[in-house]
C-alpha cells in the first residue's frame, strides 16, 4: 500500500509525508503535517494502497512479484508498478484504481489493516497479513 501520512492541524494545511513505494511523490505535498520524524507517530490520516486476496497463495504470489522486482534489492516499489500488481491480483474494488484507498483517518479501517497502515514506516511495503475480512493483504 502506498502511504502518505498527515496530522490534523488547526488553522490549515502543512506539508505531508509520503510513506511507500506505491504512493505518488506529488500526492503528499500540501496534505498535512506529521509531528514525528517518521511521519506516522501522531498522524491522524494516511493515504494507502493495498492488495486484498482471499487465498494465501494468491497474496504470496503478488508479494513475490514485489520482492523479486524491488523489495529484495532494498528498493521502493514504484507507484505505477504496485498499481499494476494490485490491478492484477487484488479482489477489492480498489484494485481497479491500483489498490488506492485514498486518505483515511484513524478509526475508519478495521483492526489489523489500520494497525499496519499507521505503523508501517515511511517508504516501506508491508509483508502480507491477515485482515478482519478473512482475506490476506499487503500494503505499502
Amino acid at each position: 500500500m502506498g502511504k502518505d501520512a498527515k496530522a490534523k492541524e488547526s488553522g490549515g494545511k502543512g506539508k505531508g509525508k509520503q510513506a511507500a513505494g506505491a504512493s505518488d511523490d506529488s500526492a503528499s505535498k500540501g496534505k498535512g503535517k506529521a509531528a514525528k520524524a517518521d511521519g506516522l507517530g501522531t498522524c491522524t490520516y494516511v493515504k494507502a494502497r493495498h492488495i486484498l486476496c482471499e487465498k494465501q497463495g494468491k497474496i504470496n504470489e503478488a508479494y513475490k512479484k514485489l520482492q523479486d522486482g524491488w523489495l529484495s534489492n532494498g528498493d521502493k516499489v514504484p507507484p505505477a508498478e504496485f498499481a499494476k500488481i494490485a490491478a492484477e491480483y487484488s479482489e477489492c474494488p480498489s484494485g481497479k484504481k491500483g489498490g488506492d484507498l485514498g486518505w483515511f483517518p484513524r478509526g475508519k479501517m478495521a483492526g489489523p489493516f489500520q494497525e499496519v497502515a499507521f505503523n508501517t514506516p515511511v517508504g516501506v511495503t508491508s509483508a502480507p497479513f491477515k485482515s478482519t475480512y478473512d482475506m490476506d493483504t499487503t500494503s505499502s
